[in-house]
């Protein structure tokens, strides 16, 4: 009958390498550790204390286990295996070490090494750490990498212009009430109405019009003047009537 499940924790430890001694590397570097017990090169970590949370009792093993003091960062999964006849899950945050070590290695801990990913990998002694390792390390990056875009893809929020309004809107909302504004329109639209419906009288048409005012008046000038001709005329003949009249009488 399988007992209790083991709880563990540690870390996948990262720092940076300063490739300025020989043999120093360069990047970003990843601790494992080789256990005493058995030799195997494995991941810093180590088994819960009694009401002891998990991620500090990550934190806890893995600045025994390597000596360097850490920042803790983003919880990265958990493996399953069974150890024995339990079952035993170990959970996993990413972490940054400081450049030195500050402490010394617990005696379970027989080396550390600092190793670029890929040899890292090629390390571990355990097939599903090395899978874990894989894994999680390109997770954490794709979440970085998100991350960053996200902040640079944010656009500052562009200031609305506003619509310039047609001074007939803006007369009718300038009255007080919504219903005074309304009616205000209204009445400026009937106006603008009934001015277009107004008949428009071309400019060719007045023009026709005035040269006719202009004939009859010429008309009616020709026709004072015959008039006057032959007043005169009828005058000149009575005038030559009575003085032929006059000379036979004498």
């Amino acid at each position: 009958m399988a007992g209790k499940t083991i709880e563990a924790a540690g870390g996948i430890v990262l720092r940076q390498g300063s490739g300025k001694s020989p043999g120093a590397r360069a990047g970003k570097l990843i601790a494992v550790v080789q256990r005493a017990k058995d030799d195997a090169w494995v991941l810093p970590r180590g088994k819960l204390k009694r009401d002891e949370n998990p991620a500090s009792a990550a934190r806890r093993e893995v600045v025994e286990e390597t000596g360097h003091r850490v920042e803790m960062h983003e919880y990265l999964g958990a493996i399953t295996y069974r150890a024995g006849r339990r079952p035993k899950v170990v959970q996993f945050w990413r972490m940054e070490a400081e450049p030195e070590a500050s402490h010394e290695l617990m005696p379970d801990i027989v080396a550390v090494d600092w190793l670029p990913l890929k040899a890292a990998i090629r390390r571990l002694s355990y097939p599903l750490e090395k899978l874990f390792l894989r894994y999680a390390i390109a997770r954490a990056l794709q979440k970085r990498s998100v991350k960053a875009t996200g902040a640079l893809g944010r656009k500052k929020p562009t200031k609305s212009v506003k619509a310039k309004k047609k001074p007939a809107l803006k007369a009718a909302s300038s009255v007080g009430s919504s219903g005074k504004a309304l009616r205000a329109q209204h009445e400026l639209k009937r106006q603008t109405e009934a001015a277009d419906s107004k008949p428009k009288v071309s400019k060719n048409k007045t023009k026709t019009k005035n040269k006719a005012k202009g004939k009859t008046k010429n008309k009616g000038k020709g026709k004072n003047k015959s008039a006057k001709a032959e007043h005169k005329a009828g005058k000149a003949k009575d005038g030559k009537a009575k003085r032929g009249k006059q000379k036979r009488g004498k």
